[in-house]
């Protein structure tokens, strides 16, 4: 599950027309990234949580007849399957709407009728996971980490103190987890003080739950900011049953963020076989001219 519904005010004006999931990434939509993330971890349906103004996101994973038309004419053959291929063709993509903006919690919970009681993934789209072209991504760790345990997997990184009130913060108490490796949860805090913060190992943007966590949405209160907290129930799944904090080995992309989405454009494109060498050269070349 994939909620899309933002304003993006962060990164306004680019944001205003144009979701801010569509804005690219070297040559992909933040969105695409997150997709493909999902469907690399075995993820077969992927429902996004969107809003009225996002049909720009549903259409990039629709097909476009005229275009493959035109470029098939003209033997652009490449070019074709890149946006043949944007979507593998046994993974169906759902759209639902939010009708209001409630929260994280709320949108998850708007999937409820299409997830029922089975496990689901909830992937945040401004959130991009660079795993630095390891085939085993953080997310593929997490989902053989929650089929072997039965318990859920949230993802999580350090940051510093200062910046822990911007987060959902994990209680493990006292103990950091390896890089890659998953350890007992005994409770989350949305946004906290610093100085009545449990640690600093934030919530990044990537779950894996149980089924049973759309019910305890179902029956959730507005927490942080008015509004219905994904954390606050997790926080009431571990009343029930264990939960598990996952350290995450890749780097981590705030593209909803201007500063974030001009270091994802810098890190992807060193990674890409057309920008790399280019791009290498005009860094050089910038850092040469500011010393």
């Amino acid at each position: 599950m994939i909620p899309v519904a933002g304003l993006g005010t962060r990164v306004l004006p680019a944001s205003k027309a144009i979701p801010k999931e569509m804005m690219p990434v070297v040559d992909k939509p933040v969105i695409q990234y997150v997709v493909e993330e999902a469907v690399a971890a075995g993820i077969k349906e992927i429902i996004l949580v969107t809003r009225a103004g996002k049909s720009a996101i549903e259409d990039h994973f629709d097909s476009h007849y005229e275009l493959e038309a035109e470029l098939a004419r003209k033997n652009k053959a490449e070019l074709l399957a890149t946006i043949q291929n944007i979507v593998p063709p046994d993974v169906s993509i759902i759209s639902i709407r939010q009708p209001e903006a409630k929260g994280l919690g709320h949108a998850v919970h708007c999937a409820a009728s299409i997830v029922g009681c089975e496990p689901f993934v909830v992937i945040l789209p401004d959130v991009l996971v660079n795993n630095g072209g390891d085939k085993t991504t953080d997310l593929m760790r997490m989902v053989v980490e929650f089929e072997n345990k039965r318990a859920a997997q949230i993802m999580v990184g350090e940051v510093p103190d200062n910046k822990v009130h911007l987060y959902g913060i994990a209680d493990c108490g006292g103990i950091v987890p390896e890089s890659g490796r998953s350890i007992t949860i005994k409770g989350l805090v949305e946004k906290p003080n610093q100085d009545e913060s449990p640690s600093n190992l934030a919530v990044i943007g990537r779950y894996v739950l149980p089924g049973k966590v759309m019910s305890l949405l179902a029956k959730g209160k507005p927490g942080a900011g008015g509004e219905i907290q994904l954390t606050d129930a997790i926080d009431a799944l571990l009343e029930l049953e264990s939960a598990e904090a996952y350290k995450m080995m890749g780097d981590t992309y705030d593209c909803g963020e201007k500063l974030g989405y001009l270091k994802a454009n810098l890190a992807y494109g060193l990674q890409h076989s057309d920008t790399a060498n280019g791009l290498r050269q005009f860094i050089s070349t910038l850092t040469s001219a500011h010393g």
